[in-house]
């Protein structure tokens, strides 16, 4: 069990990666109260992050709940994923009523000799 955190203000930043792989367990409710962020980059497309996805997700929620702004969110998911679908279905509503956004694209990008789903983000 991890130790909490000390109280203090939150943190703002515009753009924030989510841990995958062990460290995607660290990511709770408390996580998404202090570090508030217009984008959240859910990356890491391995069984780890998979197994921990929906909590995360759900913290997000819980977490921006309490922030008390009317902040615009957008979630940035950098991989397809049966839970993030599930999760996106079943939330919607709360997601709209939370001012957050799941970007989705279905624009590729081509580099040398790959091609690999992107998307674009402007501040």
């Amino acid at each position: 069990s991890r130790a909490a955190a000390p109280p203090g203000p939150p943190i703002y930043v515009d753009l924030a990666y989510l841990p995958g792989s062990w460290s995607a367990r660290t990511v709770d409710e408390e996580f998404f109260r202090r570090v508030r962020s217009l984008c959240y980059v859910v990356s890491g497309d391995d069984h780890l992050k998979e197994g921990v996805l929906r909590p995360i997700l759900d913290a997000l929620l819980a977490g921006k709940h309490q922030w008390g702004t009317d902040t615009q969110v957008t979630l940035i998911p950098t991989f397809d994923s049966l839970v993030m679908h599930e999760w996106y279905q079943e939330t919607h509503d709360r997601q709209q009523e939370l001012g957050i956004t799941v970007l989705g694209s279905n624009s590729t990008v081509a580099m040398q000799d790959e091609t690999f789903p992107a998307c674009k983000v402007e501040f």
